[in-house]
């Protein structure tokens, strides 16, 4: 069977299949298997396929046509300038966690020169893939960043994921619910990130069957409104954030103004939320009023 050939047959597959984007991801496979970018694969559409090549794509695109991401069966996911390992293990990253991190970056920067002085503390709270903390890491090299999650597996990826980006040294993992593990190790943070779950447990079963199926309920479930992981936040924010603390979240559809409202009840000033490309309201920021915690600040 010629490349071609095999290129439409997969195609077919996917497409009865209902995969969005069928002859993309079928391309994509195939240029796995053949070690060529897709874009190449029309200079390659006469190959004929060896049986140990057919046998490989046949079993990509049955995982596909099984609805698995296509990022999980690639095994990486490009995040603004690298790319991180992903599996069932934790979230795929997206787009808009991108802005979450051009966000904090950029606050962070102008952090650190209001107060003129390095060594700024972030934490990444529910880190799964560690993208958050590892572009936070690499973007402000004087930071030191405390990275959060529930499940171990995740942070285990995260931890394979900052060891293969060089900034392992700086990022320290620790597992635990949220700010759990911040505020019982005494840690107080100058920035507080986070893209925590924020999908209503009733809006789980409706979701596509790449997000259902396939990626963690635990990073998924918000609870009965969503807004579960965000009350957490904003009540036990105080006494992890240093003087002056600023927090900067990802927002689920529809949130923002129920997420403003809890922050500003909690005693947050300074409330900003920015749009995606989309011109959904997709990231907030806030800042602590107050003195903020007399916790340690190793």
């Amino acid at each position: 069977m010629t490349a071609r050939e095999a290129l439409a047959r997969a195609t077919a597959r996917l497409e009865v299949r209902g995969v969005p984007d069928a002859g993309h991801d079928a391309a994509v496979l195939l240029g796995q298997v053949l070690g060529r970018p897709r874009l190449e694969l029309p200079l390659y559409y006469s190959w004929r396929l060896s049986p140990a090549e057919s046998a490989a794509y046949e079993a990509l695109v049955e995982r596909r046509a099984g609805r698995e991401p296509l990022q999980y069966i690639l095994g990486s996911q490009g995040f603004m300038d690298f790319e991180v390992l992903v599996d069932g293990r934790a979230l795929i990253p997206r787009p808009e966690t991108e802005l979450l991190a051009e966000k904090a970056i950029a606050l962070g920067r102008a952090m650190s020169e209001e107060r003129r002085a390095a060594g700024l503390r972030v934490a990444d709270v529910g880190t799964g893939s560690g993208c958050l903390a590892i572009a936070i890491a690499r973007a402000l090299t004087e930071a030191r960043v405390w990275a959060t999650d529930a499940s171990e597996l995740a942070l285990a990826l995260a931890r394979q994921n900052a060891e293969r980006l060089g900034v392992a040294g700086r990022v320290e993992f620790v597992r635990g619910d949220l700010l759990e593990p911040l505020l019982g190790g005494g840690v107080a943070v100058d920035l507080l990130v986070s893209n925590p779950p924020y999908i209503p447990s009733g809006e789980l079963a409706g979701l596509q069957e790449e997000v259902r199926d396939h990626e963690p309920r635990l990073a998924l479930d918000g609870g009965l409104d969503g807004l579960d992981a965000y009350r957490a936040l904003a009540s036990g924010a105080g006494p992890v954030l240093a003087r002056d603390g600023r927090v900067a979240l990802e927002l689920g559809y529809g949130q923002a103004a129920a997420v403003q409202a809890l922050f500003e009840a909690a005693g947050f000033t300074a409330v900003e939320v920015s749009p995606d490309l989309a011109g959904l309201s997709r990231i907030m920021t806030a800042r602590l009023a107050g003195p903020g915690t007399n916790g340690d600040r190793p």
